[in-house]
């Protein structure tokens, strides 16, 4: 039976991306198992590599990385000779969205979008997603970027300013996540939408920190789960179906890799110097890999290059494989800008960025928070340097300029990548370290449901599944680049 309103409209949907959420945390986290047992629950299949912008991108459009392009949470760009993450823009996603189909079969769709990735230009009608301001002057604060524009005022006047410092950064916390669930709860009170899409990153932080198995991590969950109550008695007084669904599974690791000194040992990476500090060179070098996790995009520059970057890299401690062309083909990750191999860590193991060789020569944003411009992810941002005694005091001074209005550099994270205690990006070895999925509603899941189902799966949650199959998808492009 096609479930429908009393209306005969859409049943209206929210779908929750719990970060990090595992049966095994399941566990701590009360009101979801509940969810659970009065609906129903599956392992829910990632894809490779199992990060965020990655499976966000599957999970909305019904497609691999193959297809809709997003082969990772940032990759090299080629034309622009520069490596880039965590870019905003939903150009960058092919593909046909789910709200797309849902608005074929159901014109007037409504849809928010609460700080899913790829929210900038998106045709949503309702947008929040973390934006900071970047004054001239090189100071950042926190902010967020809203659509429709009075939204911005709305919600910081009622919630206060978005917390970009406990988003991510040595304060990631549970602070933002409230904010998220608080800007949410607000939104569907005011605007009703028929489709709300809610990000909650808190697992993301102690999972990482500390590992999934430690107490802290599983307070992390129990918290999460406590705030999310209100938001969940919302939807059911509305009448709402709730998803609940994760990207990928933390799991336990204790070796950080680093790839791309191994490349420049060998002499395929290029660094430039300025003032005494070495910056990544990747038009110069023979090959380089764009980290990310539990994955690394190797990038070859001539095809001349693969057997040497091949033989830099065999029996590198901590990688189990290198995907080639073949390999990446048979992961859906064969798409020109996944790099020309394809690193693969063993389980207990995951890349760092770092390149350079002696850390008196590492760039000044090594030890800031500096998402956009470290050319690989760091996970090591979460961490306050513990070598540096003064740590605290200089966070403290930052502090005081910021408050102060002048320029402050927060440069407080460590050079040592050990601390790292959690990781992901690999397919999950067993489905209770893997992704789940959550409905409301009984018997809405079998025994699995795969990444590239769920969009299928919402429409149908929300009665439009066979209206919007009966037309074909309008074409969508995203930038080739």
């Amino acid at each position: 039976m096609t479930p429908t309103t009393s209306s005969g409209g859409p049943v209206p949907l929210l779908v929750l991306d719990v970060v990090g959420l595992t049966p095994r945390l399941l566990d701590h986290m009360p009101h979801l198992k509940r969810l659970g047992q009065s609906g129903s629950r599956a392992p829910l299949g990632t894809v490779l590599p199992a990060v965020t912008c990655a499976a966000q991108s599957t999970f909305l459009t019904g497609t691999y990385p193959a297809e809709h392009g997003i082969v990772g949470n940032g990759w090299y760009f080629r034309e622009l000779g520069d490596v880039l993450l965590w870019r905003q823009h939903n150009g960058l996603v092919t593909g046909d969205r789910l709200w797309d189909a849902a608005r074929r079969a159901h014109p007037g769709y409504t849809v928010a979008n609460i700080c899913w990735w790829y929210a900038m230009g998106a045709d949503t009608d309702i947008t929040v997603t973390p934006r900071p301001v970047y004054y001239a002057d090189g100071r950042k604060e926190p902010d967020c970027y809203t659509r429709p524009a009075a939204l911005h005022d709305e919600l910081t006047d009622r919630l206060g300013t978005f917390p970009l410092f406990h988003f991510w950064g040595p304060g990631a916390d549970l602070v933002s996540s409230q904010w998220i669930i608080d800007a949410t709860r607000h939104i569907m009170h005011t605007r009703h939408p028929d489709l709300t899409l809610c990000y909650l990153p808190h697992l993301d932080y102690d999972l990482q920190r500390y590992g999934p198995n430690d107490p802290r991590s599983h307070k992390a969950a129990t918290d999460l789960d406590t705030a999310l109550a209100p938001l969940l008695d919302d939807a059911r007084a509305e009448g709402r179906t709730v998803v609940a669904l994760s990207e990928y599974g933390i799991t336990p690791v204790s070796r950080p890799v680093d790839i791309n000194r191994a490349l420049r040992r060998a002499g395929l990476l290029e660094v430039h110097t300025q003032d005494g500090m070495e910056y990544l060179d990747p038009m110069a070098s023979r090959a380089f890999a764009v980290a990310d996790h539990q994955i690394a995009h190797v990038y070859v520059r001539r095809p001349e290059d693969l057997d040497a970057t091949r033989a830099a890299l065999d029996g590198l401690p901590g990688i189990e494989t290198l995907l080639d062309d073949e390999g990446k083909k048979a992961h859906h990750l064969d798409h020109p800008r996944a790099g020309e191999l394809v690193a693969v860590a063993e389980p207990d193991a995951w890349f760092t960025y770092y390149y350079w060789l002696d850390d008196a020569r590492a760039p000044d944003f090594a030890q800031l928070v500096e998402i956009h411009r470290k050319p690989g992810y760091d996970p090591v941002e979460l961490f306050m340097d513990p070598l540096d005694p003064y740590v605290k005091v200089k966070a403290a001074t930052a502090l005081a300029r910021k408050k102060l209005g002048m320029r402050y550099r927060m440069a407080v994270v460590p050079l040592d990548a050990s601390p790292v205690r959690g990781s992901h990006g690999r397919l999950p070895a067993s489905d209770d370290d893997g992704p789940l999925l959550i409905c409301s509603t009984p018997r809405a899941v079998g025994d699995r449901v795969a990444a590239t189902d769920v969009k299928q799966l919402l429409l149908r949650l929300a009665g439009l599944e066979s209206a919007a199959a009966r037309e074909e998808p309008r074409p969508r492009t995203g930038t080739t680049v």
